[in-house]
């Protein structure tokens, strides 16, 4: 088990960010000060956060601490036969790799949208 805390933000949670949501504030401050505390932004979830509330995107982007992960050929493969790419591309970078063997949590103010999937969800609402 890892001492590091891994948070994957779907587009629920970066939507929550923009329109300052006090738990996602929270998760961005701690990812920048606090050793130890990753915050990422897949890709895909970004452009569904940016087509919900115009001018997310470039606002996550802008936040030290926040890893945009991009779309490269292995996520675009995962995705690729899914509904909705944004939260499959959350779910697929919670997933566990070599630098978080412990897979993450996906950070959203929709918990009900992954019942019965295989993610650790934070829920974010206030």
């Amino acid at each position: 088990m890892s001492d590091h805390v891994h948070i994957v933000l779907d587009e629920t949670a970066m939507v929550a960010a923009g329109q300052g949501n006090a738990m996602t504030s929270r998760l961005i401050h701690r990812a920048h000060t606090e050793a130890g505390w990753h915050l990422y932004a897949p890709a895909c979830a970004l452009v569904e956060a940016d087509r919900t509330r115009p001018g997310t995107a470039e606002h996550i982007a802008a936040l030290p601490g926040i890893i945009v992960l991009d779309l490269d050929l292995p996520a675009a493969l995962a995705v690729a036969g899914k509904d909705s790419w944004a939260p499959a591309h959350a779910q697929y970078a919670a997933e566990p790799t070599a630098e978080r063997p412990d897979g993450a949590y996906v950070a959203t103010t929709a918990p009900a949208r992954w019942a019965g999937q295989a993610v650790r969800v934070l829920d974010v609402n206030p």
